[in-house]
């Protein structure tokens, strides 16, 4: 029987969404490299939390760090196939480093999503 990853207490919750909140006042503020630190804290106390895989890619992506951008990207799209933002955030990370042809992929995904679609994996 296969075991799912633990789930973090209530208390971890607690503390996860104050981090991933705090996260996203130094994101708003433009402390880009303080707010990917806690996105990162916030992934590590919970390695299935997409929003903080997704928030951690695109801050990457704003300090040009790109394959660890496209590496959360990845995680975020593992995690929610059928996540229209996901698949386009990729694209862009995937964009701005100069692979056109998996941006086009993870964009036609995003299409698909679009348009009512789901993305088999």
């Amino acid at each position: 029987m296969a075991h799912d990853a633990p789930h973090p207490t209530m208390a971890a919750e607690d503390q996860l969404e104050s981090l991933f909140d705090e996260a996203n006042g130094y994101l708003a503020l433009g402390e880009i490299e303080e707010a990917v630190a806690l996105y990162r804290r916030c992934v590590e106390i919970d390695p299935e939390y997409f929003d903080a895989w997704h928030a951690l890619g695109m801050g990457l992506m704003k300090i040009d760090r790109l394959r660890e951008a496209i590496g959360c990207g990845l995680k975020a799209v593992t995690l929610r196939p059928n996540d229209l933002l996901a698949w386009t955030s990729l694209s862009q990370m995937y964009v701005r480093d100069g692979n056109i042809p998996e941006a086009e992929s993870a964009k036609a995904n995003a299409r698909i999503l679009s348009l009512g679609g789901k993305v088999v994996r």
